[in-house]
């Protein structure tokens, strides 16, 4: 049965792996780019959202990371970050987003002068007014933020410390991103361990631009309840598209303790994380038992929705059971209490037409 885009705008959709800064509406960068004085490279919404996209398409990472600076000159004020926030919380929930975790570094948002407790606090301002907002357009959401170390900077601890000052007020896990090769997980070690003494939800991008090894140190030292991204586990798998593929001890791992991998089809290829959309490695995962999970990355960078990345993996085969599959492990993988993801895995089944009587 071939869903048409309007059935898959109508699916819930759970996202686990979305950037607040790689996913502003090119309207309000133009807008606030003017304001703060910024200059873009086009100034019609249209034709930047496609630089940007072929940007992200080249294979050229300066020119995929192009964007991200446009959006940091405006994400230094809390009126703008709060503003940014709630749009993408309107724009996720209008895509059929009923659950969505947005992740964000506040230390690259200081300059203008903020606090890091302030950057959280806009953030949070914003997700409330968005999830208000969304809920007078008859669309239900909830949102939680994670907050973002930097790997090649040195500020970890501090945002880890941050991140326990508001959990369960602004901030419902900690995460780890930045340059994934040559800066590894050690480097942080006294973070991941405050951390881990504290019991934090953790989930940290790896295998990525790095490869198996780099998703064993993040279930290591780092202690990762998920994986961003963690396509390149499958090079710990020989034979992996055989009848008797052979797993390593990563793999094996990741496998048999069901570690939730934040797949991001689109941005894994022009990341060079994954050869093609046909070619994903989480076809594979998918068919060998691992928690696989859709998720955007950046929307505005890479020009994808939720509902788009569905649509294209229904090209490549998916079925919308396939899809339900990766939504109810998305459901179960979220930084909730234990009871509000068993409410959430069932909002998916209803909405995916699932009779709860049945089960």
């Amino acid at each position: 049965m071939t869903l048409t885009p309007d059935e898959i705008v109508a699916l819930p959709k759970v996202l686990l792996h979305d950037h607040l800064d790689g996913g502003l509406r090119p309207s309000t960068l133009i807008e606030l780019s003017a304001e703060v004085g910024h200059e873009l490279p086009s100034t019609d919404p249209d034709e930047l959202a496609a630089i940007f996209a072929t940007n992200a398409a080249s294979g050229d990472l300066v020119r995929y990371l192009e964007a991200f600076a446009h959006s940091a000159a405006v994400m230094q004020s809390a009126d703008n970050i709060r503003r940014i926030a709630r749009e993408a919380v309107v724009d996720l929930a209008a895509d059929g987003v009923i659950y969505a975790e947005l992740r964000y570094a506040p230390e690259q948002h200081l300059e203008g002068g903020l606090t890091l407790q302030e950057v959280v606090e806009a953030v949070q301002a914003g997700i409330d007014e968005g999830v208000a907002e969304a809920s007078e357009a008859r669309h239900t959401i909830r949102v939680g933020a994670l907050l973002d170390a930097m790997r090649h900077l040195d500020r970890s601890l501090e945002i880890a410390e941050l991140a326990l000052e508001n959990r369960g007020r602004c901030c419902v896990g900690f995460d780890i991103a930045g340059p994934e090769l040559g800066f590894p997980v050690e480097n942080h070690r006294a973070a991941f361990e405050l951390l881990r003494d504290n019991h934090m939800p953790v989930t940290i991008h790896a295998g990525e631009a790095d490869g198996a090894e780099s998703v064993g140190q993040a279930l290591g030292l780092g202690a990762a309840r998920r994986i961003g991204h963690g396509v390149r586990v499958h090079e710990d798998i020989t034979d992996i598209d055989s009848d008797a593929p052979t797993l390593g001890v990563i793999a094996q791992h990741t496998l048999d303790q069901q570690i939730p991998l934040e797949c991001c089809p689109t941005s894994n290829v022009q990341t060079g994380a994954a050869p093609s959309l046909e070619g994903h490695p989480m076809h594979a995962l998918r068919d060998l038992g691992f928690a696989v999970t859709v998720n955007t990355d950046n929307r505005l960078v890479s020009g994808v929705s939720m509902s788009g990345e569905f649509e294209e993996l229904v090209k490549v085969g998916w079925t919308k059971e396939d899809l339900l599959e990766a939504t109810l492990i998305a459901a179960w993988a979220a930084f909730l209490p234990y009871e509000e993801r068993g409410d959430l895995a069932e909002l998916v089944l209803e909405g995916f037409g699932v009779d709860l009587g049945d089960l």
